[in-house]
């Protein structure tokens, strides 16, 4: 089974890059390693980090900490979700509405950061 956690911050007026680095730099310190992280950011300065983990629901694996009060436009919000199916494909992937019918699910770029312009 694996487990996602995701971590959302979203910056104090100006500080978007600086959270945004903070966020890079903690997720990588993480130990021991997730199996993946993504980075992400989103308009307004909030910044995303999803880690996977080997584990249930409710293992205990390390988390990102606080970040430092002056970055934060308020404190970082915090979920964990259990991983129910994994597919690289959006076209192999589809969900049911209420009458049966298969719909096809959409999924963005599935890069490990994009935080960057490009």
């Amino acid at each position: 089974m694996t487990v996602a956690l995701m971590w959302e911050a979203k910056a104090a007026p100006g500080l978007g890059g600086e959270l945004l680095e903070w966020a890079r730099a903690h997720a990588r310190e993480l130990t021991p390693e997730p199996l993946r992280h993504e980075l992400l950011r989103a308009p307004e300065d909030r910044v995303l980090v999803i880690t996977w983990w080997n584990g249930a629901y409710d293992a205990d694996v390390p988390e990102l900490p606080a970040p430092p009060p002056a970055l934060l436009a308020r404190p970082a919000h915090r979920w964990r979700f259990e991983s129910l199916a994994a597919d690289s494909t959006a076209d192999s992937t589809a969900d049911s509405t209420a009458d049966g019918a298969a719909r096809p699910l959409s999924y963005g770029p599935q890069s490990t950061d994009v935080s960057s312009e490009g």
